[in-house]
C-alpha cells in the first residue's frame, strides 16, 4: 500500500509496536495529524466474542459529552403531533408515505440519521434494502425507534452515536476532531468504550477487548493498551449511581 510524506513521517514519531496509554495514544493521534482539514479522530475496537451467534451481539447508542463535531442531518418518520415536535426539535426532514416515496422514486439520501416513531414503522419496513446495507434502518436498541422523537432528534443533534460489531467483530466510531484536543477526545473516548464494555454479553468467554486502536482520517493507527479499559465500565457505572 502507498502512503504520502506526511503519513510516513508520522509513522517515525511513535513506536507502531507498543501499547500506549489513553491519554499518551491520543496525543500521539493528534500530533500526526497533518491533513489541511480538521481530520476525525476514529476507535476501533475488536472484541472477543462471534457476531454470528445472536447471545454474543454487542450493539447499542450513546451521547458522547463534547460531540462528534459533525452537523447531522437527520430524518424522522412521523405523523401528527410528533411530526410537529420532530420539525420543533431540529430534525431536517419529516414525513412519512411522502418520504417514502422520495427516497423509493427520487433516490432521497441527503441524510445521516433516521428516526422513526412505532406507528410509522410498518412504512419505514419498505425502505429495508435501501436503508439497511447503508446502516440508516431505525432500531429500537439504537433509540432510534421511540413514541418520544423529539428527544431523539436532540440527542442526535447533540452526537450521539451508534456502535456495533462488524462481520469480522469490530467496532468502528467515531470520537470528535482533532481541533477538539486531547482532554475532548479522551473524555468522549472514555464514554464510548464504557458503553461496550458495559454492553459486554453474559455469554463471551475469555478476554473481551481484544485490541483497540485510535486513528485520525489520515494519520496511522495507534495501539491502546486494553488492560485498563475494562475498568471504564465499572467506572462509569459507580459515577452514575
Amino acid at each position: 500500500m502507498f502512503h504520502g510524506k506526511k503519513y510516513i513521517d508520522s509513522v517515525k514519531n511513535y513506536d507502531k509496536t507498543k501499547q500506549y496509554e489513553t491519554s499518551e495514544a491520543l496525543d500521539v493521534v493528534i500530533n500526526s495529524a497533518k491533513a489541511k482539514f480538521d481530520e476525525t479522530v476514529e476507535v476501533h475496537v475488536k472484541l472477543g466474542v462471534d457476531s454470528r451467534h445472536a447471545d454474543q451481539q454487542v450493539r447499542g447508542a450513546i451521547v458522547l459529552p463534547n460531540g462528534t463535531g459533525k452537523s447531522v442531518r437527520v430524518l424522522v418518520f412521523a405523523k401528527g403531533d410528533k411530526a410537529e415536535a420532530a420539525a420543533a426539535a431540529g430534525a431536517d426532514f419529516v414525513g412519512a408515505e411522502d418520504m417514502v416515496a422520495r427516497i423509493q422514486g427520487e433516490g432521497f439520501m441527503d441524510f445521516d440519521v433516521v428516526i422513526a416513531s412505532p406507528d410509522t414503522m410498518g412504512l419505514v419496513g419498505r425502505l429495508g434494502r435501501i436503508l439497511g446495507p447503508r446502516g440508516l434502518m431505525p432500531n429500537p436498541k439504537a433509540g432510534t425507534v421511540t413514541p418520544d422523537v423529539a428527544r431523539a432528534v436532540k440527542e442526535a443533534k447533540a452526537g450521539k452515536i451508534e456502535y456495533r460489531l462488524d462481520k469480522t467483530n469490530i467496532i468502528h466510531c467515531p470520537i470528535g476532531k482533532v481541533s477538539f484536543g486531547r482532554e475532548k477526545i479522551e473524555e468522549n473516548f472514555n464514554t464510548l468504550l464504557g458503553a461496550i464494555v458495559r454492553a459486554k454479553p453474559a455469554a463471551a468467554k475469555g478476554q473481551y477487548i481484544r485490541s483497540c486502536v485510535v486513528a485520525s482520517t489520515m494519520g496511522p493507527g495507534v495501539k491502546v493498551s486494553p488492560v485498563r479499559l475494562m475498568e471504564l465500565g465499572s467506572a462509569s457505572t459507580e459515577n452514575n449511581q
